[in-house]
């Protein structure tokens, strides 16, 4: 493989429980929704754009040549998870193919921190390569996933596998929290490793950092990936746990597939006793969401094995018992260990049905196009259901896929009782839906290039837009329209309504691919390309900003 991309609030006492950001802001995968409905209430939103062209001999836009662009910065060559947008600052993820600082150059992961207003670089955290290599850590890759955004604290998920607590202000206010060794962290594994690079105010200030292979043992396929959810002061994610290069062998059976860390402190409160590990098809790159029923929260995660699982919140200390098996397996037998806090199973439906593991009595071998799927897609919790589709790595090439509606106040097993409505009309997926709360409609983009129109309560099917090329974003419906983009770098805008037909409104090409989601924060649209980001929005005044040219590190 070579590239990963890896997604309501219904009172006012779940919204307290919940990140404390601006209204307009998009703090998070999903936005200000825990339940990551890719959905924004923004309205007087662009319907069209021109992104315009590099300056010649450079990687720098000519802003004079675009229209309804506020600005445009250079990220790298690969960039995968969407911008996050608090407090007046942007964060994305990306490679190092246009080095900003001459200090660090090569194969590094990025995250940037530009201004909202102009898109000027505040800071960027650099995060060095895994000495492993492309076993777990793929070359050039960048850094996928999403960050989360909380006050002054910033939560994210790098390419070594670790979860990191930033300060939003960098190193500017000084060096915060008890983690100090910034300096030998950027040259960690790298021809400088061990001598410490002196750290500045455009250089990102760890607080804490989680190691999830050296804590838990875990093994990532290729990529770490997963955009953290936070709720109640306690961060959950996936480990990203998964097979070895071998494509057989799953070198930690036995370490938890999601876990949940102290959001001030980075300490270990609880792991899934799902116990997935030797059920693992290939990777798991999930996004947990969230939502309350009953009054409690249980978090939703997409499970390696096919099966979507919900988690209670509120860790606790195992009962000591057997586990009743989710599947049959070498799992079947394992005890709660006493001693350990566990985010419980409340419920679990296996989405892969028995045509898509075997055809007359023999099993299909994955990733065969015929056979069963991962879940790599996040879970969308809205209105008490939950929506999920199934796919693979894109790497596995086009196949069968499935989205399914499921009723989560259920418990035990639920692969059967908990469907509401089931559609095999989606080809494997890795994008999250979209639902529109003015009329219901829910849109979702599948692997083979294939937006899908249905309604979010019954499931029928509106239309299906062909984008004749692959997706690895996800739909992002507000104002009335549906925003995606796809491999060829085409961004396609549609109405969201129902009917028997797709209505496009627009269609503009950036140039490069777009694998990223769309977002809108304060009544501006962020795209990201995989080597820029524009900040859209009707009648925007262009503001000039400096950019790596050539890929030429540049020194503020």
């Amino acid at each position: 493989m070579s590239k990963k991309t890896l997604t309501h609030f219904s009172t006012a006492i779940a919204l307290a429980t919940a990140l404390v950001v601006h209204a307009e802001d998009w703090p998070q995968w999903g936005g200000n929704d825990a339940g990551r409905n890719m959905y924004s209430s923004a309205k007087g939103l662009l319907d069209r754009f021109e992104p315009g062209k590099l300056k010649s001999g450079t990687e720098e836009i000519d802003l004079a040549t675009t229209k309804n662009v506020k600005w445009a910065v250079k990220l790298g060559s690969q960039s995968y998870g969407n911008p996050v947008v608090a407090g007046g600052r942007i964060f994305v993820g990306t490679n190092n193919e246009s080095p900003r600082d001459k200090r660090h150059t090569g194969d590094r992961s990025i995250l940037y921190c530009f201004d909202e207003k102009s898109g000027m670089l505040i800071w960027q955290l650099v995060v060095p390569k895994l000495k492993s290599g492309k076993v777990n850590d793929w070359e050039n890759l960048g850094l996928l996933a999403s960050p989360l955004v909380d006050g002054n604290r910033l939560w994210v998920v790098t390419s070594r596998c670790e979860v990191l607590c930033l300060d939003t202000a960098g190193q500017s206010n000084g060096n915060d929290g008890p983690f100090k060794e910034e300096g030998l962290y950027v040259v960690k594994d790298t021809p400088k490793d061990g001598v410490a690079a002196e750290m500045g105010p455009k250089d990102a200030d760890i607080i804490w950092k989680y190691d999830m292979m050296d804590e838990l043992g875990v093994f990532p396929h290729n990529a770490s990936n997963s955009s953290v959810l936070l709720v109640d002061g306690i961060i959950y994610v996936c480990t990203s746990n998964g097979q070895d290069w071998t494509h057989v062998n799953i070198p930690s059976p036995n370490s938890p597939s999601f876990i949940a860390l102290d959001a001030k402190t980075g300490k270990l409160v609880g792991e899934d006793n799902a116990r997935i590990g030797p059920r693992i098809f290939h990777g798991q790159w999930t996004s947990p969401s969230a939502g309350q029923l009953n009054g409690k929260w249980q978090i939703f995660f997409g499970g390696g094995d096919g099966v979507c699982y919900a988690l209670d919140a509120v860790p606790s200390k195992g009962s000591g018992a057997k586990l009743n098996p989710v599947l049959p397996g070498p799992a079947a037998e394992a005890d709660e260990d006493p001693e350990v806090a566990y985010l419980k199973k409340v419920w679990w439906a296996d989405l892969n049905p028995p045509e898509y593991k075997a055809r007359e009595g023999k099993p299909f071998k994955y990733p065969a196009a015929e056979g069963p799927s991962e879940i790599n897609s996040t879970p969308v919790f809205y209105k008490n259901r939950l929506y999920v589709a199934t796919g693979q790595d894109p790497e596995h090439g086009e196949g069968l896929g499935r989205l399914v509606c499921l009723d989560p106040t259920k418990t035990g097993d639920v692969t059967k009782s908990a469907v509401i409505w089931d559609y095999r009309g989606i080809k494997r997926s890795i994008s999250t839906v979209s639902i529109d709360p003015a009329t219901g409609l829910l849109f979702v983009a599948d692997f083979s290039g294939f937006v899908h129109c249905l309604d979010s309560s019954n499931g029928k099917l509106q239309w299906i837009y062909d984008m004749k090329a692959h997706m690895w974003g996800s739909t992002f419906v507000a104002d009335g329209k549906v925003y995606v983009g796809d491999e060829d770098g085409d961004f396609v805008v549609l109405a969201a309504k129902g009917g028997n037909k797709a209505q496009v409104i627009s269609e503009t090409n950036v140039g490069a691919p777009i694998y990223s989601t769309p977002i809108v924060a304060d009544g501006t649209m962020y795209i990201g390309s995989q080597t820029h980001l524009f900040a859209v929005g009707s009648d925007a005044k262009p503001v000039l900003i400096d950019a790596p040219k050539n890929g030429t590190a540049i020194e503020k």
